[in-house]
């Protein structure tokens, strides 16, 4: 059995040496162990450094490219070498990397076919209370979108076996660890979280400005995968709403229609027919979209089967 640590880089020069202390050489159960650096575009030595500490696989960007793509040139990598496991860690040391052996584990036992990392955020000192928040509240429409139990579903600390990445397919532009859960979730693949413990902060996070910024773009992510796997959810709730609200004006102008005013409120039969028209909109594009979900279903499944034989073994 063959194990890829992928450690994704972005000027990491200073932090790599932190990384490196406690990253494992061997692995219970696993015959060999490689690691593979992927280098967004560092313009620093992060490429010379990871090699003096003994790294002999490298993807390279020549910009930065953000974490998704770098995740999945490295999945295709680790893949085309052989890979059985692949682990996924940063190399800003925010990931205890000792415990890489705990994240393979439930894999190698038949357990699990993806295993995240829990930081369990809410002992993060440095998290402010409104980020823990944000964390939990992330983690829990994630949830309800996948069918799952995770508590820290951004988490970039992971494991996943071979066969969850021939079935996983990364389309955002963001970050990976949200969208990886509602595919998986959806598709049924074993995932499971161990608690872990986060070391100190090293530096801010590049993969976002603000916080306001990273809610926006795991917001975007989460409701295109709702889109996508749950059509149902997005259009039905609309259709139903717009139905409503296009029923109740309707039936405020037959009240007054069988009065004998309907004629000052034409306004409720406009506002009315406006909403229904949402409505019939709404449950068309559930439709449209259930479709688009049947034809994805049969894409995946072909391309599934292509990733099988391209990354034969």
């Amino acid at each position: 059995m063959k194990v890829f640590i992928q450690i994704s880089c972005l000027n990491e020069a200073d932090t790599l040496p932190l990384v490196f202390k406690t990253m494992p050489k061997t692995l219970p159960g696993v015959d060999q162990v490689e690691w593979l650096i992927i280098d967004d575009g560092s313009t620093d030595d992060t490429v010379a450094v990871a090699k003096r500490l003994g790294v002999k696989h490298f993807v390279h960007h020549r910009r930065n490219m953000g974490l998704a793509r770098g995740f999945r040139d490295g999945v295709d990598y680790a893949l085309a070498h052989g890979a059985d496991i692949v682990v996924h860690t940063d190399g800003d040391n925010q990931y205890p990397q000792e415990r890489i052996k705990d994240l393979v584990k439930p894999i190698i036992d038949g357990k699990a076919d993806i295993v995240i990392g829990d930081r369990q955020t809410s002992k993060i000192a440095h998290f402010s209370g409104f980020k823990k928040i944000m964390q939990r509240f992330g983690s829990w429409v994630v949830n309800k979108a996948a069918g799952t139990d995770l508590p820290d579903a951004a988490s970039g600390f992971r494991a996943y076996s071979r066969s969850s990445l021939l079935k996983l397919n990364i389309v955002t532009q963001f970050s990976y660890c949200m969208e990886t859960i509602i595919q998986a979730g959806n598709k049924r693949i074993a995932i499971t979280s161990i608690p872990i413990e986060t070391n100190e902060k090293t530096r801010e996070s590049r993969l976002f400005k603000n916080i306001w910024q990273h809610m926006f773009k795991s917001g975007q992510a989460i409701m295109r995968s709702f889109v996508m796997f749950k059509p149902h959810v997005i259009f039905v709730t609309l259709g139903v709403v717009f139905l409503i609200l296009g029923l109740v004006p309707f039936v405020r102008f037959l009240i007054f229609a069988l009065n004998g005013e309907g004629a000052g409120h034409l306004q409720s039969l406009v506002f009315g027919s406006a909403m229904l028209v949402g409505a019939l909109l709404s449950f068309a594009l559930l439709v449209i979209a259930d479709l688009l979900k049947t034809n994805r279903i049969l894409l995946e499944d072909q391309l599934e089967r292509i990733k099988e034989i391209q990354y034969k073994k």
